[in-house]
């Protein structure tokens, strides 16, 4: 790291730059509502404000401009139109586009000129209502292009001679070198921002501007060093606004970049930029952008040393997806083989298509051992196999019950993001309603606490005749209230994760097929995921003991992951067992989360040691893997003492974020997880 990005890094981390913020009064949704205004020219409008009171300011010593100024965004409904619209449509969220990768690839390749009148154009095509959707993007697009006159102005103001030029090169004529594009790059995901789309990944960026690095090492403009100098800063504007991004937690943002994996061609897609990524984010040590990594049978170890760098940094990522896995169970799914083969990640881990559209990869979860509850209560079984019957009869209707609640799904509309996605601009309509796919994504939480709870019906109920059926239930819905000894019977037999995958590989069956056959209101599919997001929280906290001796209000696992404070034998066992289901069936995403005590980096091979069981996590093909490194003696004493520790990151569930901001259930459970070592 150069002494100006250290300096740059220090003013950004100590939020120099929030000087420049201000706050709005707005109240654009009273007047939208007294002028009647239609839905989409409500959203264009409001964005256009934003951009329209943002004021340029630069962070001193920076190259790339764009950040932003104004704190909040408006309103584009009343609360009382709201309260109309909510009792018409279901809403995922906040309402809006979310979750998505914009085709930044065919904005940045044309430059903002051409992009313009590539929608002046569709405007052309089109008459009546579909008029609308372009119009507004296009009044959306001259908003940029005027606050982006205006930094050019202003930075001429303050003789800011290379942000000038950069400025003025993105502005009239599409990027030919890779500072020009890493910088559009920065003005259009900002731009979608402030139209009020979050959770926004980045994409394959190592693909991306792969090209221009290539071109600008080739002909002398940038020396590898310099190139690793303007990534690094360009790092850095991920963390400039990232407070002001909306999340269940600080950090939770979505700002998700994905490097390696295959090519269109289906051959090695890994290059220089790959590996100058891993290393700027090792150098920086910042939550933002969060790091993904394709890897496959075919990934050289050396590779993957390098992600253990990474690891080894404390981050939480990168975390890796399993091409052998991932690319077969999206061809399943319907995607075309271009497509998969293209795949990124939303938000947290949940696969998607950049620029394919916005399918909604994150709307709802089950809880899986609140399924196991439900059938314990109904099933008259006097058998497992029968037992399992009954619970894989509840899934379907969890399935069904949530089909009929999404039947009426809304979106609010997004010209801007809609104009990034081809098929949404040719047809003129929004972004969620005119993509190639069409799919939702539901979490099923708590997988290992069912999955034990499983192994425990079995063998407690029908096998040792230890417990009836309604006397487990008892106990559970009681809350082992004088029964003690019951509840450590049962938290000794076996558990997924110490060599007992039998009921994991059960229950990951008989979730994929709750969804088989169904269609959702957009005409897609469901991809079931073994990911839990923010729900393995939600759902335990006010849920009931399990069969498996777990106490009610306990924590569920993170995602695909051991339950909590049990014994295990290592992340080998762990690896084994979470990778004997057939996952291609439940791949909408959601890692296997290993933790592992930071002592294990002591060794002089660990690098290499933890590339090996990567590589063993692969060839068992799993889907995802996530390893975090963390001390619990650390966490604990940053519970007492956080300003001690204003940047001790760790990850959550799908995304990093400081250890000292996140609310107190996030970081116990962070705390109880277990800390492995390595063979």
């Amino acid at each position: 790291m150069t002494e100006r990005i250290e300096k740059l890094r220090a003013l950004i981390t100590s939020g120099w730059h929030h000087r420049f913020r201000r706050q709005i009064d707005w109240q654009l949704d009273r007047q939208f509502a007294a002028a009647d205004v239609s839905p989409v020219r409500r959203c264009a409008a409001a964005c256009i404000a934003v951009l329209d009171e943002e004021q340029p300011a630069f962070i001193p010593g920076a190259l790339f401009s764009f950040m932003r100024t104004v704190k909040n965004l408006p309103e584009v409904y009343t609360a009382g139109e709201w309260e109309s619209l909510r009792k018409k449509y279901t809403f995922s969220e906040k309402g809006v586009p979310f979750n998505f990768t914009a085709d930044y690839r065919s904005v940045i390749s044309a430059g903002l000129p051409a992009f313009r009148e590539k929608i002046v154009n569709t405007i052309c095509r089109h008459n009546g209502e579909t008029r609308e959707f372009p119009e507004a993007a296009l009044a959306e697009t001259d908003a940029v292009l005027n606050l982006l006159d205006r930094y050019i102005a202003a930075a001429e103001k303050e003789g800011l001679v290379r942000s000038v030029q950069l400025l003025k090169a993105v502005s009239s004529r599409a990027p030919e070198t890779f500072t020009e594009a890493l910088q559009l790059f920065r003005i259009l995901h900002y731009s979608l921002w402030c139209e009020g789309g979050y959770h926004l990944g980045a994409g394959r960026l190592d693909q991306l501007f792969y090209p221009y690095l290539k071109d600008d090492l080739a002909s002398g403009r940038l020396t590898c060093d310099e190139a690793l100098e303007v990534l690094e800063e360009f790092f850095l504007t991920f963390n400039i606004d990232s407070d002001l991004y909306c999340g269940v937690q600080q950090g939770d943002n979505g700002q998700s970049v994905m490097i390696g994996g295959c090519d269109a061609d289906g051959g090695d897609a890994w290059n220089i930029l790959s590996e100058m990524i891993l290393q700027a984010s090792c150098e920086l040590k910042l939550i933002d952008p969060k790091i993904n990594f394709r890897v496959s049978r075919s990934t050289p170890v050396g590779h993957l040393v390098q992600g253990c760098k990474l690891t080894r940094a404390g981050l939480g990522f990168p975390q890796y997806s399993n091409d052998d896995v991932v690319i077969p169970a999206l061809l399943k799914w319907g995607y075309s083989l271009h497509d998969a083969r293209n795949y990124s990640c939303a938000a947290c881990w949940e696969f998607i298509i950049p620029g394919a559209g916005h399918e909604l990869v994150n709307l709802d979860a089950v809880s899986l051992p609140e399924a196991v509850l439900e059938t314990m209560r109904r099933t008259r079984a006097q058998d497992f196999d029968g037992f399992c019957g009954d619970l894989q009869s509840v899934l379907r209707e969890k399935a069904l019950n949530l089909l009929k609640y999404y039947r009426n799904i809304h979106s609010l509309p997004a010209p801007l993001a809609s104009a990034f996605c081809p098929e949404a601009l040719e047809n003129g309509g929004n972004i969620t309603e005119n993509g190639r796919y069409h799919n939702w994504g539901i979490h099923g939480t708590g997988f290992a606490v069912a999955a034990d709870s499983l192994t425990a019906i079995r063998m407690a109920v029908f096998e040792m005749k230890k417990f009836t059926m309604a006397g487990l239930l008892a106990a559970v819905e009681e809350n082992f209230a004088g029964r003690q000894t019951d509840k450590e019977f049962l938290r000794q037999l076996p558990k997924a994760g110490s060599g007992h995958p039998q009921e994991l590989i059960k229950l990951a069956g008989m979730w994929e097929k709750s969804w088989e056959g169904l269609t959702n209101s957009q005409g897609g599919i469901v991809r079931p995921g073994t990911g839990s997001a923010m729900y393995y929280i939600w759902h335990s906290q006010d849920f009931s003991a399990t069969a498996d001796g777990r106490s009610a209000g306990d924590a569920f696992p993170a995602n695909f992951s051991p339950s909590l404070d049990l014994p295990l034998s290592g992340p080998l066992s762990i690896i084994r067992d979470f990778t004997a289901p057939d996952l291609a069936g439940v791949c909408n995403g959601g890692p296997l989360t290993i933790e592992l005590h930071e002592s294990v980096f002591s060794a002089k091979d660990a690098e290499m040691k933890l590339a090996a069981l990567i590589a063993e996590f692969i060839r068992r093909k799993g889907h995802q893997l996530q390893l975090n490194t963390i001390n619990r003696d650390t966490l604990l004493d940053a519970q007492k003492h956080p300003e001690k520790y204003p940047n001790l990151i760790v990850r959550v569930w799908g995304w990093s974020g400081r250890f000292v901001e996140l609310d107190t259930v996030y970081q116990e459970h962070i705390i109880r997880r277990s800390q492995l070592s390595l063979p």
